[in-house]
């Protein structure tokens, strides 16, 4: 076994991580948004934190190095992650050597999620995201996979806040809604730079998102979309001139709307209800 590479009866250490990338020629790249995590309580603590198991289907998106992988192979999950940058996949797959992991890879964004969730009806994708693309990708997953039925995702602490932001809050908007949409999310835990390899500049939020069993309104899901991207385009304004064009006084009326609320006033019931009332 390479010196690099964990063992059966350890996890993926800061030493073994830098020894790992300088065998392979690897540097962590900043355009891919790449800080590994390589600290063994902390990879425990998410998967301790996504609740998975044995019987459990888990999909990690963007491996890294294998650290969090390993940890959900420890549970006895049956895991499958998914890597998009092709220079890491040896050292990856030296790392998970001898393990029951299927390893993908490809670019998440891309990805054939049928071939991706065969074997089970029902997944829990667990990742450490990069944090230019965690919103989409929790988003997208949401909107489209839904077959998995839970995420625990460790994404940059302010991200992290408006996915699972409440109406009304600060940090409220269009993340927060469409996450709302279709389930429920709580920041469960906050993950300091110093676990990571290179360090970050900010600090890492854990949030955990729960899918619902059916959309929180039956309010046609595009027309929702639409008009909350439209109205947080201009979160100062009233929703009667951020929507101006789009909702008439009639249809603020039906909703139960004021028109002169602003669009982080209106929780998902809400936005419900106006979507419902523009469709007729």
């Amino acid at each position: 076994m390479q010196p690099g590479t964990a063992t059966p009866e350890s996890l993926l250490t800061p030493t073994q991580a830098r020894d790992l990338l300088h065998r392979h020629g690897l540097t962590p790249s900043r355009a891919l948004g790449q800080n590994f995590v390589v600290d063994p309580n902390t990879v425990r603590r998410i998967a301790r934190l996504a609740g998975v198991g044995p019987g459990d289907h888990v999909v990690e998106v963007g491996a890294g190095l294998g650290a969090l992988t390993l940890a959900l192979a420890e549970t006895g999950a049956s895991v499958t992650t998914i890597e998009a940058d092709q220079y890491l996949l040896p050292a990856l797959a030296e790392v998970l050597e001898d393990r029951p992991v299927r390893l993908i890879g490809a670019d998440v964004r891309t990805v054939d999620w049928e071939d991706v969730l065969r074997g089970s009806d029902t997944w829990a994708l667990v990742a450490n995201l990069p944090y230019n693309l965690a919103t989409p990708i929790v988003l997208d997953v949401l909107a489209e996979v839904p077959r998995v039925r839970r995420l625990l995702v460790m994404v940059q602490r302010e991200v992290g806040e408006r996915l699972a932001a409440p109406a009304g809050s600060r940090t409220y908007g269009i993340p927060s809604v469409l996450v709302a949409l279709r389930a429920r999310a709580e920041v469960v835990g906050r993950v300091s730079p110093e676990v990571f390899l290179p360090k970050p500049r900010v600090e890492s939020a854990l949030v955990r998102i729960e899918r619902l069993d059916a959309p929180a309104t039956d309010a046609d899901p595009e027309v929702l979309v639409e008009l909350v991207r439209k109205a947080f385009g201009h979160r100062r304004k009233m929703l009667r001139r951020s929507l101006d064009g789009r909702v008439t006084e009639e249809q603020f009326a039906a909703a139960g709307i004021a028109s002169d609320t602003r669009p982080e006033q209106l929780d998902i019931e809400a936005w419900g209800r106006l979507a419902e009332a523009v469709t007729g």
